[in-house]
């Protein structure tokens, strides 16, 4: 994620960014974002914020909050709602309880005084979304099979093909367009956000933990799981240039990790809710599990899950995984 003009994200969206200043010194910074594709598809009165740092001061949250209010509300904005960084398709939400694990790839992580100043300032609970772990093994996979034995299976699963990228791009990110479009706060990728997201990402993850279900030779389903790549950069003080820069690409190549997330995962909606569905979701995942077997992953983040995804929640804790984050979206009334 940049923030740069070139970001495909800004073709549908517009943002301002924040620093607070304190004797001469940054003490806090805050972004508010107008997405109109969410706009289209949701309502026609709801911004966002995000990029929240600051210092633990009650006047530096107000003061960053008032100006991302007063930018939303001078473009008809009636309500806010974030964090988002910058959209609910790249990182989001504020945590609110697992303040004792690090974090993991593309998930936040922040100190415990911002649930307070939040709440202080206004801003109350809109949704909360759910980071699950689960650790590797055999017994997981035992369960799946177990689950697995008694369902009927009219299709099969296959590693991502690198070499058609682009189009194994359309087709899993199809598949997520159709899958999550019900979904609370849902939108869309566009084309060109998700080939700049896949082909980044491809750089990075094994072809084997990124699996598509296929029914009839049209793909269905999709898993997508990534090393944990703040393993690699935990060091680094969130500096990469000048020279950290040769560090993490000796690492990326030679570093074998020992955790994982998966980040997005999804079934078209004609299987969901059935025991197709259930089936294509739990052999991903055991095709997925068959592989972290083979690697020196022990841990997997499974992040984020809606609160009310009753479905999905069943599925991952009936395969012993536990909730142990819990990351939450705000919102707050700026205009009457």
């Amino acid at each position: 994620m940049h923030l740069s003009r070139t970001n495909p994200y800004f073709k549908h969206a517009e943002a301002c960014y924040w620093v607070a200043i304190r004797d001469n010194a940054p003490v806090g910074r805050i972004s508010a974002q107008i997405d109109h594709l969410y706009l289209e598809r949701h309502d026609s009165n709801t911004g966002f914020w995000g990029m929240l740092e600051s210092i633990d001061d009650p006047e530096v949250f107000k003061a960053l909050f008032i100006s991302a209010e007063k930018w939303l509300m001078a473009r008809g904005m009636k309500r806010m709602l974030g964090p988002f960084n910058l959209s609910i398709n790249q990182e989001c939400g504020l945590l609110v309880s697992g303040f004792q694990h690090p974090p993991f790839f593309m998930m936040g992580h922040n100190p415990p005084y911002y649930v307070k100043r939040l709440g202080d300032l206004g801003h109350q609970k809109a949704k909360d979304l759910i980071a699950y772990l689960i650790e590797r093994t055999d017994e997981g996979l035992a369960r799946i099979e177990g689950l697995l034995g008694g369902l009927r299976a009219d299709f099969t699963t296959r590693p991502l093909d690198k070499k058609n990228l682009e189009s194994e791009l359309d087709s899993i990110f199809s598949i997520f367009n159709n899958a999550w479009s019900r979904n609370w706060g849902f939108v869309p990728f566009s084309r060109d956000e998700y080939l700049e997201l896949g082909k980044s990402m491809s750089r990075i993850a094994s072809p084997e933990l990124i699996r598509v279900a296929v029914v009839e030779g049209e793909a269905v389903g999709f898993i997508a799981l990534l090393p944990n790549i703040n393993e690699i950069i935990a060091d680094m003080n969130g500096q990469i240039f000048p020279l950290n820069w040769i560090k993490l690409l000796w690492r990326l190549k030679f570093r074998r990790f020992s955790s994982g997330r998966v980040l997005l995962m999804g079934v078209v909606q004609d299987y969901q809710n059935s025991l197709s569905g259930a089936a294509i979701s739990l052999s991903l995942i055991r095709d997925v599990i068959k592989e972290i077997l083979r690697t020196p992953m022990n841990r997997v983040e499974l992040s984020w899950i809606l609160e009310d995804n009753v479905a999905m929640r069943r599925i991952i804790e009936g395969l012993g995984a536990r909730a142990y984050k819990t990351y939450r979206i705000f919102e707050k009334e700026i205009a009457t």
